[in-house]
């Protein structure tokens, strides 16, 4: 049994990325997950300066819980084609921490969104940057029109066809990181 930390990358307190992270880790059952809410993770905008203040508590908590994981379970959400400023903040503090922050961690990268792209743009950002930082990408999945294939009432997955297709992926995911 692996230890995976999961989470998106949304400040929102409506985040569908955040719904849809912590439904993908309730799927995942013969592996312990650990789900954080990054709203939780606040810092000031990264800047040299800030840097020369010190590194705060909540980036050294961050990487602390993603050194203790296994696998990462991440879902990214867009902002005009890329990340929001607020994940790549995140992002820039574990970078000046540790350049290399997820060497040797295992990603399951999703993404969704209201429209029919399902974050993509961000998603083939993620998949470019990640590996900078040590990460393999083992598996991703983009889920469109969130609204219209997720039942946030009943908490599961509308369209068939996207259900067989994130359950491939998750079969495929907890395969690679046994």
């Amino acid at each position: 049994m692996k230890n995976i930390l999961a989470f998106a990358g949304s400040n929102s307190s409506t985040s569908i990325n955040q719904r849809f992270v912590e439904f993908v880790a309730s799927e995942i059952k013969e592996h312990h997950i650990k789900v954080v809410n990054l709203v939780n993770y606040q810092m000031p905008m990264y800047s040299e300066d800030e840097e020369k203040k010190g590194f705060p508590a909540m980036t050294m908590g961050l990487k602390q819980q993603i050194s203790e994981a296994e696998a990462l379970i991440i879902s990214v959400n867009e902002h005009n084609g890329s990340w929001s400023a607020f994940f790549k903040n995140i992002i820039d503090w574990l970078s000046r921490l540790d350049r290399n922050f997820l060497e040797g961690k295992k990603i399951l990268l999703m993404s969704t969104s209201p429209g029919k792209r399902g974050g993509v743009g961000s998603l083939n950002y993620a998949k470019n940057v990640f590996p900078r930082f040590g990460a393999e990408i083992i598996e991703s999945f983009s889920f469109p029109s969130f609204y219209d294939n997720f039942s946030v009432e009943s908490n599961r997955v509308t369209d068939e066809t996207l259900l067989l297709g994130l359950n491939e992926v998750l079969s495929t995911f907890a395969q690679q990181i046994k």
